[in-house]
């Protein structure tokens, strides 16, 4: 994420019209859906992989394994070149990829082919932030982030909604069948894009940091191997132990790279502002949390009643499992755009943090029964409905419009680790809790994956709560300008530009309309614009603006605002000017 147009150009929206809208958005959704769902194909397919392709079952599992892989290093990437001018190009080309590799998952051929066709189906994942882009582009803003909410949302029921369908196929038609079912939506969707997705605005330029695209995908893949390969950390820990230090080396060698670099895949600066870290760090914790109440309720589902507990329900059946998630994941979708004009995303994803963990308690207290764990997966997928819809919100508040997919495009990275992790933790303490000579854990194995779920859930609430406690005191004038020590005034903040040439007054114009907006809601008030000026000594007499705020926090806050960084979109190189945020006294 960069916080200024890279070219230079001052950026033009380009909305499409009323009837091209109502085509794009239900477009941008199929798209987001697809991707999602076949990506998820792995799930319920890796008994039948294993039966007909005659592997074991750890080698089965890669088919899930190797498409999460896959898009958890193509998704920034993507999101970077999703904020350049080739975005379309971009998300047509990403498409043809997955429809290739769908085909080879159809075809008869080795194993090894079945795994290239799988991690070409996974690179579709990285292409839900660039339809995040796309909508916060061309649709009307009070549409826009009702779209991207939905757009979120979709992209995590995908997986109950094509889990029950692969699961049916598989049993009527085999393996080859169920993977068909891929193959037909994404040429669905290569069409659906084709003919629905506008060219991204003009004045954009994305060059991907090739460099920092390598340690990160070598971190990524380290940090998703460890988490897949469970067996590693009880048999061979010393093993398991050395390449997390080589993940983490590798991660502090990325961040380096960017930080050093003058057009790094992402903004390390920007992912440090607080209210993109702490949303950051919730979906990473929350993910954990969500994933493994996931993954619990459809594993304790198919679990044999030959092991005192479980239901013993087919791959389709258990399916059927995760369609309340998908039903009430959508439904808080559809709910939150309209909560969010009374309740703070911060808040609303802590609200939604603690609707998965009363899921998660539900589990703990009562499984004894079927509509217990329907009434459970329900709990769970209109949370994880409500988390997904708001976060989007969280971290675009202070992301510019041409920053879009790149943003959201590292949060989906920070979701799939998270996810992984999540799923690793479940099957270690699963492992943890089954007996010697035995092939299913205690029951009471179930329980405490329970608690370390409401655990990470109670962290993905205070992490919300602080994050909306931030939000507040930087829009909240009456909190930012109490000093808390003397509980008097703050000291006032003020912008202070000089302009110094004027090469384009029209560049200058739109600036000083969207500048005008961006600072009214953190209690900016110009003072001069641009008056008589007498200069003394060295001084010269250049046009001159002051804008004053309340304090210095809520002036800087302003600055690194979203809606201000469209400004300087917009203002570019039309000028060249000394600006300051300087603190007054009190």
């Amino acid at each position: 994420m960069t916080g200024h147009p890279v070219g230079g150009v001052a950026e033009k929206a380009f909305p499409v019209a009323r009837s091209e809208a109502r085509l794009l958005v239900p477009a941008l959704m199929f798209i987001a859906l697809v991707v999602a769902a076949v990506a998820s194909l792995g799930t319920p397919l890796i008994t039948s992989v294993a039966t007909s392709f005659h592997v074991s079952l750890g080698s089965a599992q890669w088919t899930l394994t190797v498409a999460l892989l896959s898009g958890a290093v193509a998704t920034p990437v993507l999101g970077r070149l999703g904020a350049g001018p080739h975005r379309r190009a971009t998300i047509l080309a990403t498409l043809a990829v997955v429809v290739a590799g769908s085909a080879l998952t159809v075809l008869p051929l080795p194993f090894a082919w079945l795994l290239a066709g799988r991690a070409a189906q996974g690179v579709g994942l990285g292409l839900t932030a660039l339809m995040m882009g796309v909508a916060r582009d061309h649709l009307p803003e009070e549409r826009s982030a009702a779209v991207i909410a939905l757009i979120s949302v979709v992209s995590v029921i995908g997986a109950g909604v094509g889990y029950p369908l692969a699961a049916l196929l598989a049993e009527l038609g085999g393996v080859r069948a169920a993977y068909g079912l891929g193959l037909v939506v994404t040429a669905a969707a290569l069409l659906t894009a084709w003919r629905s997705v506008p060219e991204a605005p003009g004045g954009r330029s994305a060059h991907v940091d090739v460099a920092g695209a390598v340690a990160l995908a070598a971190a990524l893949l380290l940090v998703l191997f460890l988490a897949g390969e469970r067996n590693l950390w009880s048999r061979h820990l010393a093993v398991a132990a050395g390449l997390a230090v080589a993940a983490v080396v590798l991660l502090c060698v990325w961040a380096v790279v960017e930080l050093r670099s003058t057009t790094p895949l992402v903004d390390v600066r920007a992912v440090r502002h607080p209210a993109v870290a702490g949303a950051n760090l919730a979906m990473f914790v929350g993910g954990i949390g969500m994933y493994l109440l996931l993954t619990l309720i459809t594993r304790y589902a198919q679990t044999p009643h030959g092991a005192g507990y479980g239901f013993g329900l087919t791959t389709f059946v258990a399916g059927l499992v995760l369609v309340p998630f998908s039903v009430l994941g959508f439904v808080a979708g559809k709910l939150t755009p309209r909560v969010r004009t009374r309740i703070a995303d911060p808040l609303l994803l802590a609200g939604s943090a603690v609707v998965v963990g009363g899921g998660f308690a539900l589990f703990a207290a009562a499984r004894s029964d079927l509509a217990e764990l329907f009434a459970a997966m329900g709990v769970l997928g209109f949370g994880v409905g409500g988390f997904s819809a708001a976060m989007p919100g969280a971290i675009l508040a202070v992301t510019p419009k041409s920053e879009t997919s790149s943003a959201m495009s590292f949060n989906y990275v920070v979701r799939s680790v998270g996810y992984s992790l999540g799923s690793a933790i479940g099957g270690l303490i699963l492992a943890a809790g089954t007996g010697p000579g035995h092939l299913f854990p205690d029951d009471s194995a179930y329980t405490t994956a329970a608690l370390v779920g409401i655990g990470a859930m109670a962290i993905t609430t205070l992490t919300s709560l602080a994050l909306a406690r931030r939000r507040s005191s930087e829009t909240n004038p009456c909190v930012s300008c109490t000093h808390p020590d003397t509980g008097g005034s703050m000291p006032k903040g003020y912008w202070v530009s000089v302009y110094r040439t004027i090469s384009d007054p029209e560049k200058l114009a739109a600036y000083n309309k969207l500048a005008r907006q961006a600072v009214q809601p953190w209690g900016g008030r110009t003072l001069v614009r641009g008056g008589r000026v007498v200069a003394y000594d060295a001084g010269s007499a250049e046009r001159t603006v002051l804008v004053e705020f309340d304090s210095f926090e809520q002036a800087v806050a302003a600055r690194e605002s979203a809606a201000y960084q469209e400004a300087l979109v917009a203002l570019s190189d039309g000028v060249e000017r000394d600006f300051r945020i300087v603190e007054g006294i009190d």
